[in-house]
């Protein structure tokens, strides 16, 4: 490769501006608010251009000499890079036409996200929230004929996506003043709602309408039976992309499904040995049972479950100093869970915007409070909020001089794995904290990563190995205690989201790999608090990356400060 001159950052500019003009929504995420008016353009025309920025990306990288680089600027470099590889592959395989349908992130879930992080509050933030409610009809009329052109191809969702799509639209287009839409945005007054509730009205109902009866009337009738990848054509090939989407490394299906069989060995082995003292012998099941009987163990309304995990939040920042050597100083928030989500969600965390001073948020499903224990949701706090995704994403928006797209862009997209299994790697690391009330609370956390390394033989067995979805529901609830309703929404994620399933295990387990191999290296000179600040203090990383770099950084030098070789952010006391 011939070397290049101009700065890294440069080109990353140039990248990151051009992806905002076309993927607005990505910039409400991070925070800007200049195309607030606007929506993704998801029709040939717009994925086009998203095409040629790919390829003349991937073309201005590979004339940079990277052995010239910093190791931020050679970062940089490895996720523009990467991200770009993995969408162009993405729409070579005509992915979009299969985005259409999809409960989890379908066109129909757009708008209640936005408004959520899309402050409306002053008259300029008003308008364009409002233009982008009305850019809403052809946003779906793309979606309709991209849906349309899946049929023509045989690129067909299974038939529970299409029916959990169109169970969200009749929600949708029931709820009164098209809340969510309407109820969630943060507006300056009630005249200010009433203008949304009327762009709702004129523009967002017509489209859900439109787009269910597309799905109901042209779609679902030809939807498949099978739940797994191996249904399209080119399904082997489809599925080994997907794994490489979502872990950024190339792994074969059958060593991922082998190796979750044996974890849930591991940690059966570990369930029974808190229910031999329990008097439970080596029955676990009945041991949960117990559990969930419990009435101390259930809480009584929504609040009481959202008020035990702001007090273990509480817990888990006063307990952090002993582990880490920055805190963030973002807050987070715990919130309820929208009704017309929870029939297809359990919860999902958002990260913060420091730029407008949007905090991080839990929203967590409140329905259904019988299946809500507090022994079984102690560990979600710790994945969820501290030290798990928010520690780690808040931080790493607060970081100085480190380019916006790898905190809120692609740097995000290409690092599933490592940001999924930091969560995870945090619900062990909460037990190393002592955060856990007691044995019931452990054998929720043992019943989590069971949770996560069902998801290796699942996601492999739908998508690879020809598996039911009856079988994959059946098997999730035998290795987790998982109720049928909530085993049947997490098997339909994993239907639609071929491969994201595998993102956590396979990063808990590199970053478990690491910190080993820094252990036994460095032996009485291994600090774990520098080791986690070095983990996270450069934002979220692809695996390959953040295994050639982290070693590295381990061997460097302190300043005097006591700080990591990079990052500049508030310092835990």
């Amino acid at each position: 490769m011939t070397g290049y001159a101009e700065p890294v950052s440069a080109l990353a500019d140039r990248f990151w501006e051009r992806l905002l003009r076309l993927e607005p929504t990505v910039a409400t995420v991070a925070g800007d608010e200049r195309y607030d008016d606007r929506l993704p353009d998801p029709s040939p025309r717009g994925r086009a251009e998203l095409r040629e920025l790919y390829g003349e990306t991937i073309a201005e990288t590979e004339r940079v000499t990277a052995a010239k680089l910093s190791d931020e600027d050679r970062i940089t470099l490895d996720v523009v890079r990467l991200f770009c590889q993995l969408a162009l592959e993405q729409q070579e395989r005509q992915e979009h036409v299969l985005g259409a349908v999809d409960q989890m992130e379908g066109p129909q879930a757009l708008l209640t996200m936005l408004v959520q992080l899309q402050p409306a509050d002053t008259p300029e933030r008003l308008d364009r929230l409002v233009a982008r409610l009305q850019a809403y009809p052809r946003f779906i009329e793309a979606h309709v004929a991209n849906l349309r052109e899946g049929l023509r191809l045989g690129l067909i969702q299974p038939r529970i996506v299409a029916e959990r799509t169109v169970g969200q639209l009749e929600r949708l287009l029931t709820a009164p003043a098209a809340s969510p839409v309407v109820s969630l945005a943060r507006v300056a007054n009630e005249a200010d709602r009433e203008r949304l509730a009327e762009a709702a009205r004129d523009h967002v109902l017509p489209a859900y309408r439109a787009l269910l009866d597309a799905i109901r009337t042209d779609y679902l009738p030809f939807a498949r039976d099978e739940p797994g990848l191996w249904g399209l054509p080119d399904g082997e090939r489809r599925y080994a992309a997907r794994i490489r989407l979502w872990t950024t490394l190339d792994l074969d299906a059958g060593e991922l499904h082998r190796s979750g069989l044996e974890e849930l060995e591991s940690i059966e082995s570990e369930r029974r040995g808190i229910a031999r003292k329990a008097g439970f012998g080596d029955d676990t099941a009945s041991y949960r049972a117990a559990l969930e009987r419990d009435p101390s163990n259930v809480p009584r309304t929504p609040e009481e479950i959202l008020g035990r995990m702001r007090e273990d939040l509480r817990r888990a920042m006063a307990a952090a100093p002993r582990f880490f050597g920055r805190l963030p100083e973002s807050p987070c928030e715990v919130r309820p869970l929208d009704p017309f989500q929870a029939a297809d969600s359990l919860g999902y965390y958002l990260a913060p915007a420091p730029a407008i001073g949007r905090p991080g948020a839990w929203y967590m499903n409140t329905t259904e409070l019988a299946k809500r224990t507090f022994s079984r949701y102690a560990t979600i706090t710790y994945h969820e909020m501290v030290p798990g995704h928010h520690l780690q994403l808040a931080i790493a928006a607060e970081l100085e001089g480190l380019h916006p797209l790898r905190v809120h862009g692609p740097g995000h997209l290409v690092s599933g794995a490592y940001i999924e299994g930091w969560g995870l790697y945090s619900e062990r690391l909460a037990d190393e904290l002592g955060l856990f009330r007691g044995p019931q609370e452990r054998f929720g956390m043992l019943d989590a990563q069971a949770w996560r390394a069902a998801r290796l033989v699942i996601d492999t067995g739908l998508h690879a190995f020809r598996w039911t979805r009856e079988q994959a529901i059946r098997t999730l609830m035998e290795a987790t205690g998982f109720q049928e309703a909530d085993g049947a929404i997490e098997v339909d994620r994993y239907i639609v989201l071929p491969g994201q399933a595998l993102a956590y295990k396979v990063g808990q387990r590199e970053i478990e790999r690491l910190r080993g191999e820094a252990t036994e290296r460095l032996g009485p000179r291994f600090d774990l608090r520098r080791f986690h600040d070095e983990l996270i203090g450069h934002g979220s990383l692809p695996l390959a990356t953040l295994a050639r770099e982290l070693p590295r950084w381990l061997g460097a030098g302190r300043d005097e400060s006591g700080a990591p070789s990079r990052a500049r952010v508030g310092r835990a006391p």
